[in-house]
């Protein structure tokens, strides 16, 4: 059991990929809500912990309850309605996830989880407000969102969207393009609106719509997520070197030859990289490591 947990602990902490730490955040959160809900439940017949979850920690579409809830477009994204539910959303998020952190290594994932999680929040407040068959019927009164999927669906459509020939191989389908992925997924999510779930549908859309979006303008030289992480890096401390041991600026790659790099593979798949251009984004991504 102690080698588990440690192996566990690897995996969250100090594996350097943040997939893990993620999903082991979703998986604990789950546990730690389930495991006495269900005891409680065995011994009191009483659903409270179930109930308080609920209340506090889903996010509700009610623009007066959300001004009193106003952590749940946080809190949301780490809740999930039963085990199947978790367990696909992990599943995808450590299959694409992976594939994310090999391009741009993994300070960006957390940030396009959050935010992917929170665009899908902002979608489907605003859609269960202002757009008429929602807002005529005054159905925002009692509707709430819950799970990971606008956040794992940023991961998704964000890479895609960076690699869009990139090939995976799924049971009974075979080889598939990650573009192809993506493009159905969001035009299931579309027509599913129309369905029993349409406040998840419209949350999907809204994380897929970030991705897409974040990695348009990080070709273009606009990484939003970085820039976000530079204002809570620590300032340098004043050191002073020899002449001998200050490192040479070109050994690293300069961002407008990463912007073209990615540009290629957005147009043409990685394949089409040269080795030398394969060795620039490598250098690039430990890196952004570092």
């Amino acid at each position: 059991m102690n080698t588990l947990w440690k192996e566990i602990r690897y995996k969250m902490l100090h594996s350097g990929s943040k997939i893990g730490l993620l999903i082991g955040i979703n998986i604990i959160v789950y546990v730690a809500i389930n495991v006495p809900g269900v005891i409680e439940w065995l011994f009191t017949r009483n659903n409270l912990i179930s109930y308080y979850a609920d209340e506090y920690l889903l996010l509700p579409a009610y623009l007066p309850k959300l001004a009193t809830r106003f952590w749940t477009p946080l809190t949301y994204m780490f809740m999930h309605a039963g085990p199947l539910h978790i367990f696909f959303n992990m599943l995808w998020l450590y299959w694409i996830g992976q594939i994310f952190e090999e391009y741009l290594g993994n300070k960006r994932t957390i940030g396009l989880y959050l935010f992917g999680g929170l665009t899908g929040a902002l979608f489907f407040v605003l859609a269960y407000n202002y757009i008429p068959v929602f807002a005529h019927s005054n159905v925002a009164v009692g509707a709430v969102v819950v799970g990971a999927s606008a956040a794992v669906m940023a991961v998704i459509v964000a890479t895609a969207t960076l690699l869009p020939d990139y090939t995976i191989y799924m049971m009974f389908i075979g080889p598939v393009k990650l573009k192809w992925l993506a493009i159905f997924y969001v035009i299931l999510d579309f027509i599913l609106i129309a369905g029993a779930n349409p406040g998840g549908e419209i949350s999907h859309l809204g994380g897929a719509f970030f991705g897409f979006i974040y990695i348009k303008q990080l070709q273009r030289g606009h990484d939003w997520i970085g820039s976000i992480n530079k204002i809570f890096k620590p300032s340098p401390k004043l050191k002073v070197v020899s002449k001998s041991s200050v490192k040479n600026s070109n050994d690293l790659p300069r961002q407008e030859e990463i912007d073209r790099i990615l540009d290629k593979i957005s147009q043409s798949g990685y394949e089409s990289l040269n080795k030398q251009e394969k060795e620039v984004l490598f250098r690039a991504s430990k890196d952004n490591e570092g």
